[in-house]
């Protein structure tokens, strides 16, 4: 029988379960899956060349960040990454811009991440609240992606009163659309200025549960039996 593309040997899928379960293993005892950000700079002609040929509104993004946290610590062609930057864990922007009409018609450029763990229970509220808030719970992070530093500062502060139960999503997204108008404006806006919140120290990954073993065993008599018809 033609193997499909894509398609594993049955050895390929064993080999590689065992690789991932040591992987598992040692990065929850050793490591503790922590990421290893990159400490080095990129050189401004670097980054110049690299951003020149980019939409506006993501070069717009590119040298607001610069301006705040110097030179990225990684390029590429599509985008540029900080770590620990100000009370940011990580900072992405983008070359390619994302369109996003909440609350005003713009484009999502600057991605950028906390530690923050959201119970499962409350993923769809932030849904509706804003679809540029993306968590990710295996490893327990929350980010916000919008057209500035600012408006993901909002964002993520709202973000905390919905999971925490301080506001409703209505009035979240109401707040959003007052605060953003106010801060365009030039006044005061310290919802967009700095966290109202502390962010968490401890560990906020959801690594979930092992629920394979009992599979496995079936699974594996009922390989015998295909052996012995």
């Amino acid at each position: 029988m033609t193997q499909q593309t894509g398609e594993m040997e049955p050895t390929e899928r064993l080999k590689t379960v065992a690789v991932g379960a040591m992987s598992a293993a040692k990065t929850q005892t050793v490591e503790a899956g922590e990421e290893k950000p990159t400490p080095a700079r990129v050189d401004a002609a670097t980054v110049e060349a690299i951003i020149a040929h980019w939409p506006k509104m993501s070069q717009q993004g590119a040298n607001e960040i610069m301006g705040k946290y110097g030179l990225p610590n990684e390029a590429t062609p599509s985008r540029l990454i900080w770590f620990n930057t100000g009370p940011w864990k990580r900072t992405i922007v983008y070359r390619d811009e994302i369109p996003h009409n909440f609350p005003q018609p713009h484009s999502d450029v600057v991605e950028q991440f906390i530690d923050y763990h959201v119970p499962p229970e409350k993923f769809t509220e932030l849904a509706h609240f804003d679809g540029s808030v993306i968590v990710e719970r295996t490893k327990g992070e929350v980010s916000a992606r919008c057209d500035m530093e600012a408006a993901n500062i909002l964002a993520i502060n709202l973000m905390h009163e919905i999971v925490t139960g301080q506001r409703t999503v209505e009035e979240a997204r109401q707040f959003y659309s007052e605060t953003s108008a106010a801060y365009v404006l030039n006044r005061p806006a310290p919802y967009a200025e700095a966290f109202q919140f502390q962010i968490p120290q401890e560990d906020t990954k959801d690594t979930d549960k092992t629920i394979i073993a009992g599979d496995m065993v079936k699974q594996t008599v009922e390989k015998v039996k295909d052996v012995f018809r």
